[in-house]
């Protein structure tokens, strides 16, 4: 996939400039900074610290480090699962190739769960989906006194999730469980008694798959992206399925995949029983959020 740094010594410098040109061949966007966060995290140092040290010769270590690092790269591998990292409302999780890697544009699901919410103690709230337990996890940081539950049908993304819930210290206001869509929560007797259902589903048609930039196709979880046929269909079921565990007034608020808004807000009309439908447009004014709330 590469060439492997041949000159002697091998000194920062040196590796500097072998991986920018690397890079560089593979078609990366912004190899400057790629390069500088690729080999801080092969070498073990701050980023700062390569400009400083650039004559300090590499051990044979941190040469194979480094060298694998940026065949993965150059092999497009999405730079946080190399770094294992992504920043989400100011937190940094943990990620691998199990779970999703949260998105800006999903920010937008906590702010607006923050916005409508207005919940009393012990109200309880559902991320269904959670993937990194991003959502969950943030909401659990704000909010007190509240019951959260966080749901997802891969066992590895809620390790992930799990690992990621302890760093930030919330591990007891998450109960975590495996299942499809909201059917674990018959198991806690919560019919009528949820307070906020959140979710980033998977929103991308069957079709669209092969169009999807390498990054994203060839390593992000297909089970997390795609819906089916349509890209709508577990927006639809959600909105099926959360009425019978949803109380009045409660919350549904789901994430949207570009042009769905209009097939969305039909699905949900069609289904009933909900009231207030509005969307929330993200930064590059696409509906990327759909707010509903149980009529009754």
């Amino acid at each position: 996939m590469h060439a492997p740094i041949t000159a002697d010594p091998k000194t920062i410098g040196m590796l500097i400039t072998w991986a920018q040109r690397a890079l560089d061949t593979s078609g990366s966007t912004n190899v400057p900074q790629e390069t500088l966060w690729l080999l801080a995290y092969a070498l073990g140092m701050k980023h700062h610290e390569l400009a400083s040290r650039k004559d300090q010769v590499v051990s044979g270590e941190g040469l194979a480090r480094a060298e694998s690092v940026i065949s993965r790269r150059m092999a497009h591998e999405p730079l946080q699962y190399i770094l294992e990292t992504q920043e989400f409302c100011g937190l940094d999780f943990h990620v691998n190739s199990a779970v999703l890697i949260p998105r800006r544009e999903t920010e937008l699901l906590v702010q607006e769960v923050l916005r409508e919410g207005g919940f009393s103690e012990g109200a309880v709230l559902v991320d269904v989906g959670t993937g990194s337990g991003c959502v969950a996890i943030t909401l659990a940081t704000i909010l007190s006194g509240m019951r959260i539950f966080a749901l997802d049908c891969s066992g590895n993304a809620l390790t992930v999730a799990k690992e990621n819930a302890k760093r930030h210290g919330v591990s007891d206001k998450i109960t975590w469980k495996e299942g499809d869509l909201l059917s674990p929560l018959h198991e806690y007797k919560l019919v009528g008694a949820v307070d906020a259902i959140v979710s980033n589903p998977p929103y991308i048609a069957e079709g669209n798959w092969n169009g999807l930039q390498p990054e994203v196709r060839d390593f992000e979880p297909r089970l997390a992206l795609v819906a089916g046929q349509s890209g709508t269909e577990f927006h639809e079921r959600l909105l099926h399925d959360a009425r019978q565990f949803l109380v009045p007034g409660g919350l549904l608020v789901m994430e949207l995949g570009q042009d769905q808004a209009s097939r969305v807000r039909q699905a949900a009309e069609h289904i009933g029983g909900y009231t207030g439908l509005q969307t929330v447009k993200d930064e590059a004014g696409i509906e990327r959020v759909m707010i509903v709330r149980q009529a009754g």
